[in-house]
């Protein structure tokens, strides 16, 4: 069954950090490029992270440093894709929906984990 799952998001101060996860079931996810993207209110939805297969990393400017997106090795030919997004410094900026795809991403997406920052 092809199926994202996101979680880990939650509220946080600024300054915080969270950790989401991803589990991307299915045949379709393995051996590609992950991404971890962000919609905020209003807004469209964007990679802010990507990881190749090869763990080649690639973020956006406003979060690299900040954040550190990583793949489960243990699961690299399984199937199930585990990803992760270590996000630490958080700025109100930051808040969104946190969505994981492949990348270029697939036509469709798992239900997203809501990250806001705020005092």
């Amino acid at each position: 069954q092809v199926q994202l799952v996101e979680s880990g998001g939650g509220l946080v101060q600024p300054g915080g950090s969270l950790r989401l996860s991803c589990a991307a079931s299915g045949d379709i996810f393995i051996g590609y490029a992950m991404g971890w993207y962000r919609q905020t209110p209003g807004g469209q939805r964007e990679p802010v992270a990507i990881i190749t297969n090869g763990d080649v990393i690639s973020y956006i400017d406003s979060v690299r440093g900040r954040f550190t997106i990583s793949r489960d090795r243990a699961s690299r030919g399984a199937a199930q894709t585990m990803v992760y997004l270590q996000m630490n410094s958080l700025t109100p900026e930051d808040t969104g929906v946190y969505y994981c795809n492949r990348y270029p991403s697939l036509d469709f997406w798992g239900q997203g984990t809501q990250v806001t920052v705020s005092s």
